[in-house]
């Protein structure tokens, strides 16, 4: 079955940096539309960043000048390089992989933005 697992998410201080990664296995992964999404505590679940097959992109307001989501096509892989961190990206980042009707999550990884 499908797998996308998340990993490079703990704890960091307040202007710190993290690197998330989600690595896919068994599906056609050029095909796919990537996106990494965030839910805090009590919250709704929101979009923090997508990018197409093409490789084009897109940024929630609130993560705009500080994170860049990239893919590597022959890795398999996704990745979220978050800059800048506030406290307030605080949640579990989860990996999502889209193409038509099919979308597939990963399990989350936790991001704690604290000092």
């Amino acid at each position: 079955q499908v797998q996308l697992v998340e990993s490079g998410g703990g704890l960091v201080q307040p202007g710190g940096s993290l690197r998330l990664s989600c690595a896919a296995s068994r599906i056609f992964f050029r095909l796919y539309a990537m996106g990494w999404y965030r839910q805090a505590p009590g919250k709704e679940r929101e979009l923090v960043a997508t990018i197409t097959t093409e490789g084009i992109t897109n940024y929630a307001d609130s993560v705009k000048g500080r994170f860049t989501i990239s893919r590597d096509n022959a890795k398999n892989t996704v990745y979220l390089q978050m800059n800048s961190l506030k406290p307030e990206d605080t949640a579990v980042y989860y990996c999502r992989a889209n193409f038509q009707l099919r979308t597939y999550w990963g399990q989350g990884t936790q991001v704690t933005v604290s000092s």
